[in-house]
């Protein structure tokens, strides 16, 4: 048997760390998978697949909320990925640290000026840390086109998400979130339920109602309104490092912009309204 060139190693060399650093690229870019239930329906796809959609875009986001600052990425239109979007009322969006918001599919569907996307973090070109040392807002991330136009929360930007599902209205699923007496227009407590369910929800439980896990229940086995004096109440919801911070603290802070003054007054009065009609502890 003939012995192979030297120069033959080298070249099948070369081509087997070629091969190797192709395989090891899509591999990263497969990685993470996202999962999403659509009428009990659960479909799975990688982020390879995501990044292969005919749909994607790179876009920019002058002032992405996670970021602080503009930023580009490759998304997918809401609309292209979930083309039942129409006929949905709420979309829930999964994180994997416990933040589930869950937004009403007219704000999704967008507008003339305004656009919903999901960014897919490539495997070969991740994003920066939120934090230094920390992760970044991948794998994949609910971000906004023109969202100043529409009003949208801070909270309506969730990362890290794992899985989206459609919902029914957050009230429909925990009857416990609703405020005693008939609804009306000019209840501040109902206008303040609202409040929450824009603002708060995405982190907190009320009476053990909603699906998020990140911070405390908001009235079991109390309320803030009844151990903060509301000044500083207000000054947690406004600033929560002027109250209190800890490494691990993940609360944002809602500016006037976000969070107007009168908001802020129907919120409280939501609270208030809970804690007065929160139901008995049950003795374990």
């Amino acid at each position: 048997m003939r012995p192979v060139p030297r120069r033959h190693w080298l070249l099948l060399s070369l081509a087997l760390l070629l091969t190797l650093g192709a395989a090891r690229a899509a591999w990263a870019d497969a990685g993470p998978v996202l999962e999403i239930v659509h009428q009990g329906q659960t479909r799975h796809y990688s982020r390879a697949e995501l990044l292969a959609h005919p749909a994607l875009r790179e876009i920019t986001v002058p002032a992405d909320v996670a970021y602080q600052r503009p930023m580009r990425f490759r998304a997918l239109p809401l609309t292209a990925l979930l083309p039942w979007l129409d006929t949905a009322d709420s979309v829930q969006f999964v994180a994997g640290d416990g933040f589930a918001a869950t937004v009403p599919a007219p704000l999704l569907r967008g507008g003339p000026d305004t656009q919903a996307w999901l960014a897919v973090e490539p495997g070969a070109a991740p994003w920066p840390p939120l934090k230094p040392g920390g992760a970044s807002a991948g794998p994949f991330y609910l971000v906004w086109t023109g969202a100043e136009k529409m009003g949208i929360s801070p909270e309506q930007w969730p990362y890290q998400i794992l899985r989206i599902a459609d919902s029914q209205p957050l009230t429909g699923h925990f009857p416990q979130l609703l405020p005693q007496g008939a609804p009306a227009p000019d209840q501040p407590s109902w206008r303040g339920l609202k409040v929450f369910a824009t603002h708060c929800v995405a982190c907190h439980q009320l009476n053990g109602g909603g699906d998020a896990r990140l911070g405390p229940d908001l009235n079991r086995p109390f309320s803030p309104t009844e151990y903060f004096q509301e000044a500083y109440l207000r000054r947690l919801i406004r600033d929560p490092a002027q109250v209190r911070d800890w490494p691990q603290r993940h609360m944002p802070g809602f500016a006037p912009q976000v969070l107007p003054d009168a908001d802020l007054d129907d919120l409280l009065a939501y609270l208030r309204q809970m804690a007065a009609q929160r139901p008995p502890a049950v003795a374990k």
